[in-house]
């Protein structure tokens, strides 16, 4: 069977609901994507747009997929019924399809060690097992821990399609840390919604590290993406950014580094190292 004929077949189960939407969701013109690398923030995104959207119902856990629905949960039937325009999350990387996106993007060095306790929790990782080794499998975007490739492979694939193009916003994780409003007022912009400072001040404390740390204990057993996960490892963990100074040794941020040193630098992110910033492939500056 070839790849084309596979791909058929599988667009065809997604399309009869017997497979989730993924990659062969029907997309409707006017949608809007919240894309990012995994465990770049796109839950703590989905409670701060969520929230600034929705007057009435404050999102949790158990109903944040009403909210703003993961692609990966739903079939595509069940999609298509949902009403326009939908703001839906993928970590897809670059697809033609996708007009108005909203990219999360983290520091690669914290992104490894926040997946790595992911993958603790879900249990795709032994405990104990080394830190070391998984940044060596990050790097590598190594299908055993991660379904997206590497990780300047997803960032480049959509900012060297859809960077400076209308339609296309991208937020870093640090500065959605740093000045959550001031990012909610570029979110509103895009959604076309009313981003009043009142709002956006409803949807930052709605959406704090807290409340939400509240909310896992009360719902992890519920909520489908951490209901058969390990319940003594959390999803919601520190929400800073810098973690990986104490985290990573030398040799693990230097390997993040010499891969992806001048995609880092693009983006603002300082190197430990000067001479990483000409490690590895070259690529323009992002603006």
């Amino acid at each position: 069977m070839n790849r084309v004929t596979k791909y058929l077949r599988q667009v065809a189960r997604v399309a009869a609901g017997r497979v989730n939407a993924g990659r062969g969701l029907t997309v409707f013109p006017d949608d809007v994507f919240l894309v990012s690398y995994g465990r770049s923030g796109s839950t703590w995104a989905r409670f701060l747009i969520g929230n600034l959207v929705s007057a009435e119902e404050p999102v949790t856990f158990l109903n944040v997929e009403s909210h703003i629905p993961d692609i990966y949960m739903f079939p595509d039937r069940v999609l298509r019924r949902l009403p326009r325009p939908r703001t839906l999350k993928s970590h897809e990387p670059f697809d033609p399809r996708y007009k108005k996106i909203i990219y999360i993007v983290r520091d690669p060095r914290d992104l490894a060690v926040s997946l790595y306790h992911y993958d603790l929790k879900r249990g795709g990782l032994p405990e104990g097992y080394p830190m070391d080794e998984f940044v060596q499998l990050f790097v590598a975007g190594s299908e055993k821990i991660i379904s997206w490739g590497p990780w300047g492979d997803h960032v480049i694939s959509l900012i060297s399609t859809r960077g400076g193009r209308e339609g296309f916003l991208l937020i870093r994780y640090e500065d959605l840390i740093e000045d959550p409003q001031r990012e909610l007022g570029k979110i509103s912009a895009l959604l076309r919604v009313d981003g009043s400072e009142e709002k956006r001040a409803r949807a930052v404390e709605l959406s704090s590290i807290g409340r939400m740390k509240k909310l896992e204990k009360e719902q992890s057993r519920q909520w489908a993406e951490t209901k058969n996960t390990r319940q003594d490892k959390t999803f919601v963990r520190s929400g800073r950014a810098g973690e990986w100074r104490s985290a990573l040794s030398q040799e693990s941020v230097g390997a993040i580094e010499s891969a992806f040193g001048p995609i880092m630098l693009s983006l603002g992110y300082e190197l430990t190292k000067t001479e990483q910033a000409t490690a590895g492939t070259s690529y323009s500056p992002i603006t």
